[in-house]
């Protein structure tokens, strides 16, 4: 892949410099710009394609969560900050990562190559949803126990998300996959998923009933969130 575009946000000086040297040691990392305004950074990022965001979370107007909150297209981000209060909320904002300061650059660079694996897979997503009928692949590929795993569509039940991990349920089996909820539900199509839940994606075909706010998909049961109900009953029951 090409360099990755960077946006650094943070209102000290002395981490956005640390994070600057830590940037420029990684060829593959190239900074679009840093500033300490989390306002200013939203105007870049609507403006500008930023590939990886590193985002302090408790500055000045605006915390670095709220900030991500406004965003229609949100780049892969990890958070860098000194509160580690703030993990949870971080993650279900799909954060790739959550540094905490002071980190060191071994720590960063764990953190930048989940961001580099996580922005190649979205790359190689859109460039085969553009694809034509004849090439599109009915599987899906990830990294699981230290193994590359491919699993056709039609032998998942479910995925569950679990913070910043996600468990895909197969008809013989499980994986806990480093993703988030938001990409995979990106990557499968929406002819054959359905996001059921905020941590939930059902396979559509693999439904066999509802009762109340329930799902019964083989012998499990998944919940379904109350918003997600009516378009539940007209997808799938019709």
């Amino acid at each position: 892949m090409d360099k990755m575009s960077v946006l650094i946000v943070d209102d000290e000086f002395l981490a956005l410099k640390l994070l600057e040297d830590y940037v420029g040691r990684l060829p593959f990392l190239e900074i679009v710009d840093k500033v300490k305004s989390p306002i200013k950074a939203i105007e870049i990022l609507n403006q500008k394609p930023i590939d990886l965001l590193f985002l302090d979370i408790q500055m000045p107007t605006l915390s670095g969560t709220n900030l991500l909150r406004t965003l229609k297209y949100k780049p892969v981000t990890i958070f860098t900050t000194a509160y580690s209060e703030h993990a949870v909320e971080a993650f279900e904002l799909d954060a790739v990562d959550y540094l905490l300061k002071p980190f060191s650059f071994e720590r960063f660079l764990q953190a930048v190559n989940k961001a580099r694996e996580q922005i190649t897979l979205q790359q190689k997503a859109h460039s085969l949803s553009g694809a034509g009928d004849a090439e599109m692949k009915d599987y899906i590929t990830f990294k699981a126990d230290g193994r590359h795993v491919k699993v056709h569509y039609n032998q998942i039940l479910f995925i569950e998300g679990l913070k910043e991990y996600v468990k895909i349920v197969c008809e013989d089996q499980r994986y806990i996959v480093l993703e988030s909820m938001k990409n995979l539900e990106e990557e499968l199509p929406s002819g054959l998923f359905l996001r059921v839940h905020k941590s939930y994606i059902a396979s559509i075909s693999k439904i066999k009933s509802l009762y109340g706010n329930m799902l019964v998909i083989d012998e499990h049961e998944i919940p379904v969130s109350r918003d997600k109900k009516e378009e539940v009953l007209k997808i799938v029951f019709g």
